[in-house]
């Protein structure tokens, strides 16, 4: 007989096998004999009390065997004739990679950046020198957005996808077992780029082909039917589909969409800032604790929304004992997000704090037509830039400042590398969303008793949250319905949120290109 129970444990008893199982056996009315063991499904931290505990829930078993753990990897086939060109190798391209040689499908994947290694140097120019590489930075390269930005793999959309599968291959490429069970799963930036190089190794050994370095420019077209693409070096590369995955910030590919005439759509999206706070004060705030957290509980986070005259103010992508990264694509622009390594021990906590913005915050920007809301994003984006003196110093205010309409006679300590700059971000901000966030921020401060801070710091500008433009595909087989043969897919076409949910629109994509061929 099996069955599953949770039980509540003390977070220092989170692994103290003799305490686990007298709860079992007593979630499970089980006698010490009956108990032939159990496996542990999920993990959470729970402090909505004074005492915060770990709820467990296991699959408990009685008179029977327990099964071992399946095999992480599906069964991989060497590619045959047959291939797709698959443009960025971030987590759509990676697993749409990986599904395709399951069917024994031959992807050659096209990436603008480097490998994830390589890649490294120029993460280092951005954050000591202030220069982006256009093709390589934190947004382009081997394993996207995700491999440096923290690798955090908490989704709401596991409808759209076998989130489990996904999971199971990151674990068998290397992620600790624990994204398996816990509620909010998370690798880390110093975990993930040995995982994203396993999956490289996996897809090259069955026959899959990966280039760096490689720029799309141009789209193979005969009719309405793609056969390829064309590169900056000049290559024209053919094939039986092209699954296009570029990520949230290849404004180049809008370009190049637009100019042959593919059909695309202004798309809504959030933008506004990173809050940093100091971590000890988030873990008192979420922990009750009068000094520390309990050593056994990880770095508290927090996830905060308000809605407002129909608008949302909202956290976005909240990295507890992380860092603030420069993300620009391009010279001339400032971007910032959040991160934090596998053991999430920085003396930081930072969130995004956005709210969201459509046609009514775009209307300056209207005469770009389907590119207002990108348009309208890069002016803010560049605005920063040159609020801090044409430099990745991030422009900053104190919380309270910006509360209280004053510029912040000095900025507390931040995990931001290239350094703050003391700004008034009303200033920076567009005048229309302003209100909107200074409105969730005092309403956040009412619901969560010590956020609002003079310790806690705004850095702008947090502007890449979704892509601003969506590119259509129909709703059965995934491909433009101008251009057959063509697989929008993850961020940058508007169909994903992050790494798991671009890692299942992958997965769909490629599956839709195997049904289209059995047809």
């Amino acid at each position: 007989m099996t069955r599953e129970v949770e039980i509540a444990v003390l977070p220092a008893d989170a692994e103290n096998e003799p305490v686990i199982r007298k709860a079992l056996l007593s979630a499970a009315g089980l006698k010490p004999g009956q108990l032939s063991g159990y496996q542990l499904l999920k993990r959470s931290v729970d402090a909505r009390s004074r005492t915060p505990v770990f709820r467990l829930r296991f699959r408990v078993y009685s008179g029977e065997t327990v099964p071992s753990n399946p095999d992480f990897l599906p069964v991989y086939r060497d590619a045959g004739k047959k291939q797709v060109i698959i443009v960025g190798f971030g987590p759509a391209g990676m697993f749409a990679a990986l599904r395709l040689l399951e069917a024994g499908i031959r992807p050659v994947v096209l990436e603008r950046g480097q490998d994830v290694r390589s890649r490294r140097k120029d993460l280092r120019a951005i954050q000591q020198m202030g220069e982006v590489h256009p093709d390589s930075n934190y947004c382009f390269g081997e394993g996207g957005a995700g491999a440096y930005s923290d690798g955090k793999l908490y989704t709401r959309s596991d409808k759209r996808g076998n989130l489990k599968k996904i999971l199971s291959v990151l674990a068998g490429h290397g992620a600790s077992e624990d994204i398996l069970i816990d509620a909010h799963p998370h690798i880390g930036s110093n975990k993930l780029p040995g995982v994203v190089q396993s999956i490289r190794e996996t897809i090259l050994a069955h026959g899959g082909d990966i280039r760096f370095n490689t720029r799309v420019t141009d789209l193979i077209l005969q009719g309405n039917q793609i056969s390829g693409v064309r590169t900056l070096d000049g290559s024209e590369i053919t094939g039986d589909a092209v699954i296009l995955a570029t990520g949230h910030s290849a404004r180049d590919i809008f370009d190049l969409l637009h100019r042959k005439g593919l059909r695309m759509e202004a798309k809504p999206f959030a933008l506004g800032v990173r809050i940093e706070h100091p971590q000890d004060l988030i873990d008192r705030i979420q922990y009750h604790c009068p000094v520390r957290r309990d050593p056994n509980l990880p770095a508290a986070s927090y996830s905060l929304v308000h809605n407002h005259q129909g608008r949302g103010i909202f956290s976005f992508c909240m990295c507890p004992g992380g860092i603030i990264i420069p993300a620009a694509t391009q010279p001339g622009e400032l971007v910032v997000n959040g991160m934090s390594m596998s053991r999430r021990d920085s003396r930081f906590a930072n969130s995004g704090l956005v709210t969201a913005t459509d046609e009514r915050d775009w209307q300056a920007f209207s005469a770009s037509g389907i590119f207002a809301g990108l348009e309208f994003q890069k002016s803010v984006e560049r605005k920063a830039f040159l609020a801090a003196g044409s430099t990745q110093k991030a422009p900053a205010q104190r919380l309270t400042d910006f509360l209280d309409g004053k510029l912040s006679a000095t900025l507390p300590e931040s995990s931001y590398i290239p350094g703050l700059t003391s700004a008034d971000l009303t200033a920076v901000l567009p005048d229309s969303l302003v209100p909107y966030l200074k409105e969730g921020l005092r309403q956040f401060g009412k619901t969560t008793r010590g956020y609002l801070t003079r310790e806690a710091v705004l850095v702008a500008t947090e502007s890449r949250t979704s892509s601003p433009v969506r590119i259509p595909r129909d709703p059965v087989t995934l491909q433009h319905p101008g251009c057959s043969g063509l697989y929008p897919c993850g961020e940058g076409a508007g169909y994903a949120g992050g790494i798991v949910s671009a890692a299942m629109d992958g997965e769909r994509c490629a599956e839709a290109f195997l049904s289209a061929i059995t047809r």
